[in-house]
């Protein structure tokens, strides 16, 4: 870990060096994607340039190297959450690609008729879907567990809601809309006591704070690499090894096999049973690269400066009597993320005239429309912050926001 200079650290982000209509761009849209330092970028080209070959098949030397490379970007990830061994460490595209892998690979084998599904209100699409479609493939019942009036969660409402009928709980451990910071660790052993099994998503929560999949007891964890400075088309599905034993492929092809007869196939040993065809080792070197700069960063020095930019970035909010704050107000459990709207403002045009100023953020419903509907809010603004913003960025950011109005007519 070093010591920490934001402005310092900037330097490492070309993108953060972009002009937008002739300002310095501030981009707030962290949630969504972060960008990338010239240590990711650099590894990449470097892999290209040095490397490049198909993993696990060549036994020349470009073939043995990206082999190495690849095995240790898996080793690397396995270390950075705490895994028991690297046949837990699944390489998927994204997050949404590793809990569709664990809704059609152990879902569609062990849910049954009558069984129940439990997630959040405030879930992503990529933890909505995919259940929903496995509960009327079989016949099962999609449990919501709803917030309190602070945008958190009571656990009195976790023990209605996961009953002995509970199979899976799927979670996200952060909000991608407010924020929240769920008691992950708690609600899995409400679960597992009543027989469930707990899935993460992790995509919000791992690019800010340290995650131990084992103190959590996870059975299942996802996150996607280009949230946390890595390059997109990179994901990870972590499972305990006892779960992905018994489920079967989700892809089928090279790579992925034992021995091929003409009517039968035996399927290679994890987690390559789960890793179809040519992977993604340009995103595999990025994202070890990415974790490799998190951690020189350390999750110290992120937290502080997280926590230190959302907490100035809400008092200012509050001072504008026309925002309405969708999530906690205060940082207890809460990360970097800030969903609002702006009385008598479309969210998409707030984004719009804001960008006339270089500032970046989100409007829309976030891929999580039923915590719209629930929230009754059509769609929100949403400002998302990473360790290499600055209070200056809010400073730009707000004054940005007090001039929506009199663009669209309001005069304040």
């Amino acid at each position: 870990m070093i010591s920490f200079d934001v402005e310092r650290i900037r330097e490492d982000f070309p993108t953060l060096n972009e002009k937008v209509n002739g300002r310095t761009l501030v981009y707030l849209d962290n949630a969504a994607t972060t960008h990338k330092p010239k240590y990711v970028l650099d590894a990449i080209k470097d892999y290209y340039e040095r490397f490049n070959a198909n993993p696990n098949r060549g036994a020349h030397y470009l073939g043995v190297s990206a082999t190495e490379l690849y095995e240790g970007a898996r080793e690397r990830v396995r270390q950075f959450i705490n895994a028991r061994s690297t046949r837990e460490i699944i390489f998927t595209r994204n997050a949404t690609e590793a809990l569709n892998l664990i809704a059609y690979s152990y879902g569609l084998k062990y849910i049954d008729e009558g069984d129940e599904i439990v997630v959040l209100i405030s879930e992503h699409h990529s933890n909505i879907v995919p259940w929903q479609k496995i509960v009327q493939t079989k016949k099962a019942k999609l449990k919501y567990i709803y917030l309190n009036e602070d945008f958190r969660l009571d656990m009195e409402e976790v023990s209605i809601k996961i009953t002995d009928k509970t199979k899976i709980v799927s979670l996200a451990q952060m909000s991608n809309v407010l924020g929240t910071i769920y008691p992950v660790k708690k609600i899995a052993e409400y679960a597992h006591s009543k027989g469930a099994i707990v899935i993460v998503d992790g995509a919000q929560s791992v690019p800010h704070m340290k995650v131990d999949v084992l103190d959590l007891d996870a059975d299942f964890l996802v996150f996607s690499g280009h949230k946390m400075l890595g390059p997109m088309g990179i994901g990870v599905l972590y499972g305990k090894e006892e779960f992905l034993e018994k489920m079967p492929p989700f892809l089928m092809g090279g790579d992925m096999i034992e021995y091929v007869e003409e009517q039968s196939t035996t399927f290679a040993e994890l987690p390559r049973k789960f890793e179809a065809g040519t992977p993604n080792v340009e995103g595999a070197v990025g994202l070890k690269a990415a974790i490799d700069y998190i951690e020189k960063i350390g999750f110290e020095n992120i937290q502080r400066q997280e926590e230190e930019l959302t907490a100035y970035a809400l008092e200012r909010l509050k001072e504008m009597p026309y925002v309405k704050i969708y999530g906690p107000l205060d940082m207890e459990d809460r990360g970097a993320v800030i969903s609002f709207s702006l009385e008598g403002c479309h969210p998409h045009d707030v984004a719009t005239i804001v960008d006339t100023y270089g500032v970046a953020l989100r409007a829309g419903h976030h891929c999580a429309q039923p915590l719209m509907k629930y929230l009754k809010a059509p769609a929100t603004s949403r400002v998302s912050f990473y360790f290499y913003n600055t209070k200056e960025e809010v400073d730009i950011f707000i004054d940005s926001l007090s001039k929506v109005r009199k663009w669209l007519g309001y005069g304040s």
